[in-house]
């Protein structure tokens, strides 16, 4: 079997190139959640406007607002991007733990044959 050799200077280099991105993913997945709850509260506005007076009917109204529903897709999307990249930065480090692990045996085998 051969062992694909693990690059850690290049895991580290990827995680540092990600990290802008992986910042702005974040921001924008809270911006989003947070923004979802403004989008609830105008839908919630509007309703009461047309005469639906319990909190609980405007919220119903919010929720089934067609601009409410759009932001669940772009919020969706966000947190998908975001995601994809916390995934790509653990393998990342998956791969340096890896490459200290097969290090480390290297120096075991090393010792026990001289």
């Amino acid at each position: 079997m051969t062992e694909k050799l693990i690059d850690p200077q290049a895991a580290v280099d990827f995680m540092i190139a990600k990290s802008k991105a992986y910042a702005i993913a974040e921001a924008n997945k809270v911006y989003m959640e947070e923004l979802r709850k403004t989008i609830k509260a105008e839908q919630m506005i509007e309703a009461e406007l047309r005469d639906h007076k319990t909190a609980a009917m405007q919220e119903r109204e919010a929720y089934a607002a067609p601009k409410y529903k759009e932001h669940l897709k772009a919020l969706q999307q966000a947190v998908e991007v975001r995601e994809e990249l916390r995934w790509m930065l653990i393998a990342a480090q998956a791969r340096i733990e890896v490459w200290r692990s097969q290090e480390a045996s290297s120096r075991a085998e090393n010792k026990a044959t001289i």
